[in-house]
């Protein structure tokens, strides 16, 4: 399928032939329909052969590419196939039609009724691998390599000498720096490394247990009390790692019987939560609460928890949603709304609060505030704030929480002083988005496509081509600015871009000058 990986058991496959896939003539549908239902959380009887796999059924990139793994395991070298000649979004029959070796045929008259479910063959047995270099996954894995290059040409490699903010030494050099979401300089404060040196003469380097067997110090119930208090709300709990915290609390809290619906261009934390728990999942159009309250409105009596997840600030676009809109769509709905704050906190609201307070909802709208204490925060874990309840049953049963150690004494105290600097110097807050609109106004004035940035810190550089797109961050980093590119999975294969994280130490110079050296 266009943009998925390449599928297990093809790479280097031969021809399909009889002895090693379906016999010449088979009928694909049946089991397309069963995995098709596997993956969208549809029953198969659901799955109509005209049914497109991302208008009708919700299948976004991760789910199309699972499944075209499913149907690889079955049918390894038609799969093949699957990689050339789909259209962007095929229905159910275009994918039979092309693993049998056919032309994709147009989709149905939407009045035909839904087929019955038929039982797949289960004669052919599935390709079983072991070594890992034969993986095909592998295999993708060098293509990409090639493509980003080697050496320093992979930007991918680059370190930085000192610390990471608005300025960074690579190699040497000092260099305009655009790669670092220490939004507001808290991770170098002089006050924050103090704490944190502090905390290690007291603790020593790590918490050596986890957090509800022995793992905690005072520090450690200061700083969730502190997230709490600042946020507005009732309880929090931090855990090791952000990424970590969305899936362990997403995996956890939901399951089969479930619902998760979630904004398309949503952190992949997420997804993998959502995966984990078994849930049906089902992504929304970006920004899109009209959407959203479509999909509730069909879908949300059929499971017995809903929970809705979108961010404060989207981390490779730089928007933010209408967050009234969708506490009203999840309240009609009876749903929970979860908010990924990674990158609004310490950015968003007159005080950096997030987005809360910048559309000034009352915390208590929101179930699940999530956020990372490794950006604007300058430390490293995650946490999840909200009611007591709630907050207090993570606290027992998340797994994350019980079987992995926590974050170490000295991030412990380095983010609670950071969070005590913040509410100290709110003039960091506006400073980052003041800056922020400056680079924003500067890079529309000279043509370049940042696309829905606003009010946030992260503003791209749209460039389109990937091979570019690695040749104008090379070029910048040459000229004393570093800035990292994205490409294809993190966004589409059309959106390359330069992303840009501005900081408050930053000054209106170095934003022009890295602008007029771009352009």
């Amino acid at each position: 399928m266009p943009g998925a990986y390449p599928v297990p058991g093809v790479h280097g496959a031969p021809s399909s032939s009889p002895d090693a896939g379906a016999a010449p003539g088979a009928d694909f549908l049946p089991y397309v329909r069963e995995c098709t239902a596997l993956v969208c959380g549809f029953p198969t009887h659901r799955v109509a052969p005209y049914a497109r796999l991302g208008a009708d059924l919700g299948l976004d990139s991760l789910m199309r590419t699972d499944l075209q793994r499913r149907i690889a395991a079955r049918f390894p070298h038609e799969a093949e196939r699957l990689r050339h000649g789909l259209p962007e979004d095929p229905t159910v029959q275009d994918v039979a039609d092309l693993l049998a070796g056919r032309a994709t045929s147009a989709p149905e008259p939407r009045s035909a009724p839904p087929a019955t479910g038929e039982q797949p063959s289960r004669a052919v047995p599935v390709r079983q691998e072991c070594a890992f270099e034969e993986w095909p996954e592998y295999a993708a894995h060098l293509g990409r390599l090639r493509q980003v290059g080697s050496g320093p040409a992979n930007p991918y490699g680059r370190v930085h000498e000192g610390f990471n903010g608005a300025v960074a030494q690579v190699g040497g050099e000092q260099v305009v720096n655009f790669a670092s979401f220490n939004y507001l300089g808290l991770s170098h404060h002089p006050r924050v490394r103090e704490a944190a040196r502090a905390a290690i003469d007291r603790y020593g380097t790590s918490s050596s247990a986890t957090p509800l067997l022995f793992g905690e110090t005072p520090l450690h119930h200061e700083l969730q009390a502190e997230i709490a208090s600042f946020l507005g709300t009732e309880d929090a709990v931090v855990f090791a790692g952000g990424h970590a915290t969305n899936v362990a609390t997403v995996g956890h809290l939901f399951g089969p019987e479930d619902l998760i619906v979630h904004d398309e261009w949503i952190h992949d934390s997420t997804v993998r939560g959502a995966m984990l728990s078994g849930a049906r999942r089902r992504p929304f159009p970006h920004n899109d609460w009209e959407a959203l309250d479509r999909i509730l409105s069909t879908a949300r009596s059929e499971y017995r928890r809903a929970l809705v997840v979108i961010e404060g600030a989207y981390s490779q676009d730089g928007d933010i949603p209408d967050l009234p809109r969708f506490i009203e769509v999840k309240r009609r709905h009876r749903a929970l709304l979860m908010i990924d704050e990674a990158h609004s906190l310490g950015v968003l609201g007159r005080t950096g609060r997030g987005i809360g307070e910048h559309w000034d909802t009352d915390p208590a709208d929101v179930e699940l505030w999530m956020g990372t204490l490794s950006k604007a925060i300058g430390s490293l874990g995650g946490y999840i704030a909200g009611r007591a309840p709630l907050v207090d049953y993570l606290r027992y049963t998340a797994p994350l929480h019980i079987f992995s150690t926590g974050i170490s004494p000295a991030n412990t105290a380095a983010a609670l002083e950071a969070i005590r600097v913040l509410r100290e110097e709110p003039e960091r807050v506006a400073r980052v988005r003041e800056l922020a609109e400056f680079f924003r106004t500067e890079a529309r004035a000279r043509g370049l496509d940042i696309g829905v940035s606003r009010a946030s810190a992260v503003i791209p550089v749209i460039t389109g081509d990937w091979e570019r797109t690695i040749a104008l961050s090379n070029t910048l980093l040459g000229k004393g600015v570093n800035v990292m590119p994205i490409g294809y999975p993190a966004v589409p294969r059309d959106r390359s871009r330069l992303r840009f994280f501005v900081n408050a130490e930053h000054s209106e110079a170095d934003l022009e000058l890295s602008l007029d050296l771009l352009v």
